[in-house]
């Protein structure tokens, strides 16, 4: 077992990874080296509030559609804000610090007398209100939510995730939804966004032979809505991707060779001061070279993890 200092936990030993999620391909196309620090090494991460939030508001989102469709209020929905940080807080206790002025909680204190924690869940349930005028949850019967899907391509790779919701019309068409917390971005970027979900409707048109009829990500930052109609070139497109991503994640894992790729968000990186372009020098490379990256080794190992199924309805209407 290996202890991290950052967080006192023991972690298992380092494996190669097995599999690929949209987030772990977005990180090695941002910087190989975060792949590597985040998939081989395993480097603890400090939560933060906006990360904090947004997990409290796909809670609430998921939540509330646990009651039947008239209950399905803004006042309801803001309600729930406080007891899904409750809940996330009972099992992620050390979240506490992040309202603390010095990471610590005074003797006799708790994170909920604090007005930063009062600022932070005002703001989460705003991001919650705000998603009522983009779209109608009582007009919404989700066939999944928060779905954990898995598919394997014939070159054996597998690919994994979580999608917020999955919505079914009466017409069987598929829509897959995505909530961001954060804003829109610029149409230039548009396509980068896109392809966490191209990733999904992959990995569905995989597991049940038919292709999404609508991919659909809800902004609450900026109350935007975008979507996109992928076709079978798109999906077979993004495989292309993947499988060369994969090919240089193997060669990467092989050959110890994880290079940073500097950019802007390297200083929301936190790792920076393990990265050689500021000065730093990585952990020892954890893993004997190998000769093949095994596709499906028996057992655990990096990635998002699950499976499922499911069929429902979005009452009256099409995408």
């Amino acid at each position: 077992m290996v202890s991290h200092p950052a967080s006192g936990k023991a972690s298992s030993p380092a494996s190669p990874p097995n599999s690929l999620s949209p987030s772990r391909a977005a990180d090695f196309m941002q910087c190989p080296l975060l792949y590597r620090f985040r998939v081989i090494d395993r480097l603890p991460e400090k939560p933060t509030p906006a990360a904090t939030r947004g997990t409290v508001v796909h809670a609430v989102l998921e939540r509330l559609f646990d009651a039947p469709a008239a209950e399905r209020s803004v006042r309801r929905a803001r309600s729930l804000v406080v007891r899904e940080w409750e809940r996330l807080l009972a099992k992620r206790p050390e979240l506490a610090e992040l309202f603390t002025e010095d990471g610590r909680a005074a003797p006799g204190e708790g994170a909920a007398d604090g007005t930063e924690l009062a600022r932070w869940l005002a703001q989460a349930e705003e991001l919650v209100e705000r998603w009522f005028s983009l779209e109608d949850p009582t007009r919404l019967e989700p066939a999944e939510r928060e779905l954990f899907v898995e598919a394997r391509l014939e070159s054996g790779l597998r690919l994994r995730g979580i999608i917020d919701r999955v919505d079914v019309a009466p017409t069987g068409e598929v829509r897959i939804v995505d909530y961001k917390t954060g804003k829109a971005p610029r149409p230039q970027y548009a396509a980068e966004a896109l392809f966490q979900m191209k990733f999904y409707a992959l990995v569905l048109w995989r597991l049940r032979g038919t292709i999404p009829r609508r991919l659909q990500l809800v902004y609450l930052g900026s109350t935007d809505v975008l979507t996109y109609d992928p076709d079978e070139n798109d999906l077979r497109g993004v495989e292309r991707k993947l499988l060369a991503l994969w090919e240089a994640i193997r060669q990467a894992t092989e050959t110890g060779d994880w290079r940073p790729r500097p950019g802007p968000l390297c200083g929301w990186c936190a790792h920076q001061a393990l990265c050689p372009e500021f000065g730093g020098t990585p952990p020892p490379y954890p893993l004997m070279i190998q000769p093949r990256l095994p596709l499906d080794p028996d057992g655990g190992g990096s990635g998002d993890a699950g499976g499922g199924t499911g069929a429902g309805g979005e009452g009256g209407e099409g995408f």
